[in-house]
């Protein structure tokens, strides 16, 4: 059994962009969301994919298994999924010590950027680069399973959503 310890934040500005060492293009879907699981098929590149099982709510540390798929199997269970499809592309971005992630959005969720950091325990420490805005680890609205029911386009444009925008 793995832990996925993650931190997330939006992204402010596009320095990352130089930084990056690879990308993968996503796509995923929730087959089932609870409040205590999400299942989730993913397939990336349209070459590997995987269905995960991830524990919820957490704002840092979540129970997460992993399975590798035949990608015919993977598209085969698209759609039985709830919600949309969530589309992005995925940049590795070395920064320290360690990797991030930034997810670029696409279709229903396009305009939201997200960085994450995957960390070997919940006290370790993280060198933020500048090209960060506002932590939003543990925010729900965050979550992939979250955008797949209420994609980012549907937000309302005041509110919190804008004050998140302005300060990042």
């Amino acid at each position: 059994m793995s832990f996925e310890i993650e931190r997330k934040f939006l992204v402010r500005s596009d320095a990352w962009r130089e930084l990056v060492t690879g990308s993968a293009n996503i796509r995923q879907a929730y087959l089932d969301k609870s409040a205590n699981v999400s299942v989730r098929i993913r397939i990336k590149d349209n070459r590997s994919a995987t269905l995960t099982l991830k524990s919820r709510p957490s704002a840092l540390r979540r129970m997460e298994m992993e399975y590798a798929i035949p990608v015919l199997e993977a598209e085969a269970l698209l759609p039985l999924r709830q919600g949309l499809v969530v589309e992005k592309v995925r940049y590795t971005v070395p920064y320290g010590e360690l990797a991030w992630e930034v997810d670029v959005f696409s279709g229903e969720n396009s305009g939201l950027v997200l960085a994450e950091i995957e960390l070997p325990d919940e006290h370790h420490p993280i060198e933020l680069p500048s090209w960060l805005g506002v932590e939003v680890t543990g925010q729900t609205q965050y979550y992939n399973g979250t955008l797949a029911h209420r994609p980012y386009r549907s937000w309302k444009r005041d509110g919190d959503v804008v004050a998140l925008e302005q300060t990042a």
